[in-house]
């Protein structure tokens, strides 16, 4: 199997999630940011994650997972993405993503991750729906504003898990959306939420820039 994918993108941390769960072997191949090619030629539209399963060629990130599963005699409980759970928590991702991702996108940027020619495709792609990242730098207190109010709703959904005294398919699609954070300098997550991430961590046997480490 192989995985192609970008670190930060979390879609992209969903399936090495699942991955880690389900303790699958993978090839994992990160692309540039500005490598347009190679997806084209894949699935004809410059979106990751995709994975190449048995020689078949898939790029949504549920239906890898749903695949994954079938590989493994671990269970993620995948029947919660018909559940009304599944549809509030994916409200309440859209609207942590918008502040996860105006304060992130600017570090992620000159993460390792990027190339001088990637970077430069990154912002200027990210620029012109979000506005410049220095704007988005400079506005860092009322994204964390919204991000401070949305997150002050979780903890009381953890039972230990989302909303389960088990860990399913929605604590990887939770942790995945919020996982960038920890690369934001001035953040701490309140200590509840960091125990909770460090934990499907553990589960998942994930390591977010792992590829880089090596």
């Amino acid at each position: 199997m192989k995985l192609y994918h970008y670190i930060h993108c979390p879609f992209c941390v969903r399936v090495r999630m699942a991955l880690g769960f389900f303790d699958l072997d993978y090839e994992s191949v990160v692309l540039d940011y500005n490598d347009e090619e190679t997806p084209l030629k894949l699935t004809n539209k410059k979106m990751l994650p995709i994975m190449e399963i048995d020689g078949e060629i898939m790029n949504e990130s549920l239906d890898i997972i749903k695949a994954l599963a079938q590989k493994s005699e671990k269970d993620l409980h995948l029947d919660k993405l018909d559940t009304e759970s599944y549809e509030q928590l994916e409200q309440y991702l859209d609207a942590l993503g918008k502040d996860v991702h105006n304060l992130c996108m600017p570090y992620w940027a000159w993460s390792k991750e990027f190339t001088p020619e990637a970077r430069e495709y990154f912002i200027n792609k990210k620029s012109a729906k979000r506005g410049p990242f220095n704007t988005l730098a400079q506005n860092k207190q009322l994204f964390l504003k919204g991000l401070e109010l949305n997150l002050g709703q979780l903890p009381s959904k953890l039972l230990p898990f989302y909303e389960s005294d088990k860990f399913t398919i929605l604590d990887i699609l939770l942790a995945s959306h919020i996982w960038g954070m920890y690369i934001f300098p001035e953040y701490q997550f309140p200590p509840q939420i960091h125990i909770y991430l460090q934990k499907v961590k553990e589960l998942t046997n994930f390591n977010y820039h792992d590829d880089f480490w090596k």
